[in-house]
This record gives structure tokens, sequence and C-alpha cells, in this order.
């Protein structure tokens, strides 16, 4: 057994468990010794995690946690399930195994070494505590077809966490989920392939489950996760099953028809519609009142009396203070 299936295995111990449990029971039911139990707790919390450590009690999870349950959650999920304890990225995953997988096969890991979000920024992936995902598509007219599909992405992810209860939900321009006006998930697709015909899609996000609070310090924006007052509001395989089905309709949806049927439903969780903003770039910044976007997914921004539209990549949009 890896090590890495170790420290699922003692983190599954303490997750099942209301209070501390003793390295003498961990190490009895993991079959291994009191000293590898001390040294498993000792990188995870290298690696993010909070776990108390308490002399003559043993050890407790300072906030709950989620783990996947593959062999159960493939069993639920219409498609391929690659999970892994451990990978760089899944995104990556998907990206370099395209040629073999059917749409909608999806990647999961507890942990990434190098988790990326928009802009090449680093996502923190601390075991186990948040969700980390790719899903595999494919559209056959090229990248241009793919024109809002992020957009379609964060919609399906928010709709499918309001679903599940989570209040408190929106959206931010072009690729953000937000709850309580503080960033929930992240969305970033990834396209391989022909600008004019057949080309892979590699759709990743990540959602903040659990935030531990060492993980919390290397976080430079406000953020939220699903256990704001120390419960977990939902299981990490449920949230995946209901991600993964309604992905699969909408993007089929958007295949179909585009963007164009999908703006509704996303100007009702926009966070910033009505309000000042500024949109930043490396080269310049731009003020105005935030319109909603177009049938292209562009920003639409009103400045001196006329309406003009932005798209995404390099830019940053943030409320005009």
């Amino acid at each position: 057994m890896d090590s890495w299936q170790r420290k699922h295995d003692l983190l599954s111990c303490l997750q099942q468990s209301e209070g501390f449990v003793s390295g003498e029971d961990l190490a009895h039911r993991l079959g291994v010794t009191r000293a590898a139990i001390s040294k498993h707790v000792k990188q995870l919390s290298e690696q993010g995690l909070d776990i108390y450590s308490v002399k003559g009690k043993g050890y407790r999870l300072a906030k709950p946690i989620s783990l996947i349950n593959s062999q159960v959650l493939q069993q639920s999920l219409e498609r391929q399930l690659f999970w892994f304890h451990q990978l760089d990225s899944t995104n990556r995953y998907i990206m370099d195994n395209a040629n073999r997988l059917q749409k909608g096969d999806t990647c999961i890991a507890e942990t990434q070494s190098a988790g990326r979000g928009r802009r090449g920024r680093n996502w923190v992936s601390p075991y186990g505590c948040h969700l980390y995902q790719s899903v595999y598509w494919r559209l056959d007219d090229g990248f241009s077809a793919a024109m809002g599909l992020s957009l379609v992405v964060g919609l399906s992810l928010a709709e499918s966490l309001t679903e599940l209860g989570i209040d408190g939900i929106g959206l931010k321009w072009p690729n953000d989920i937000y709850r309580d006006s503080k960033k929930l998930a992240g969305v970033l697709v990834e396209l391989k392939g022909s600008p004019d015909g057949p080309c892979h899609l590699i759709i990743g996000f990540g959602i903040n489950v659990s935030m531990p609070t060492l993980a919390a310090k290397d976080i430079d924006q406000p953020w939220s996760d699903l256990c704001p007052n120390g419960e977990l509001e939902v299981d990490k395989n449920a949230l995946v099953e209901k991600l993964h089905a309604k992905l699969l309709v909408d993007l089929a949806e958007f295949e179909l028809s585009g963007l164009t049927t999908f703006l509704e439903r996303w100007h009702a969780f926009d966070e910033f519609r009505g309000r000042e903003v500024l949109l930043t770039s490396s080269q310049n910044a731009v003020g105005g009142l935030y319109q909603g976007i177009d049938k292209e997914g562009n920003l639409k921004l009103l400045i001196d009396g006329f309406i003009k539209t932005y798209a995404g990549g390099e830019v940053s949009l943030r409320l005009f203070t």
C-alpha cells in the first residue's frame, strides 16, 4: 500500500470520528506503527491540513473534510472516472489523454501539485479538503465554437450548488463562482487541436469545500467554502454526482445552441450587474457601469453614454471603490 493510500485511510478514520483518536488506535486500524502515524500526520500538516495533535488524547481534524469514494462514485457517474490521490494537474491529465477519452469522462485528484487558475495563478490544493476536477469534451467546429463555454460551465456549477441548498451563490465574469461575495470556485477551460476542425476541450474547476486555516494564509483574496460554520454542507461525492450530471446536460445544450440560451440564467446569478466596476489589464484600466454580458460572452460596460464590450483573457474585473 502506498504512502498516499495510508494518508487517505488515516484521514478517513479521523473523518468518521467525532473526537480525538489515539495514535495507538490509528496504528492498530491501519496496521502500521505509531511512528508511521506521526509521520503521516506531520506530512499532511506540512501540506496545509489542520490536524490537532494533543499528547494523551491523539489526533482530530480541526475542520471536517469529505473524501472521494471512487468505487461508489464510479457506479453513479455515466462516464469514466479517473481518480488519483495526487496529480500535478487534473487538466494536464485530461489533456495528455484526450485522444482516448469520451465526452464527459472526468478526472479527480485529492490534491494537485501544480493546480492553476486563470492568468496562471496557483490554486491552493491541500489533500482531501477541496474538489479538484476536470472533464473532457470535444467540439467538431474549431476553437470559435467554444466561445462562451467557460461561462456556461460556471453557470452549471452555480445552479448545481444552489440546487444542493448552498445559499449566497453568484457569478463573477468571466470564470469565478462566488459565495456571499467571496470566491468559492473557479473554472479553467483549455483547448487542444485544430482551430478550424475537431478540438479537445479540457474543462477544469476547483471548489473550496473545507478550507484549512493554514492553507488560507496563502490566498491573496477573500474566499468562502462549503464549511462556513464548522460543518460540511454537502458530501463531496454527492457534489460531484450533481455537478457532473448537470454539466453533461448543459454542455450538450451549448454544443447545439451556443451561449444565447444560457444568458438569462447567467444574468440571474451575476454578482456585478448594474454596479460601477474597474476592468484592468497589463496595459491599462477602464471604469464603467457594468451591463452584463452579450451573446458571445463579452463583458459590456457603459462608458460616457456608450456600451463597449471586452473579451475575457488577461483582464481582471472588480468593483470600483
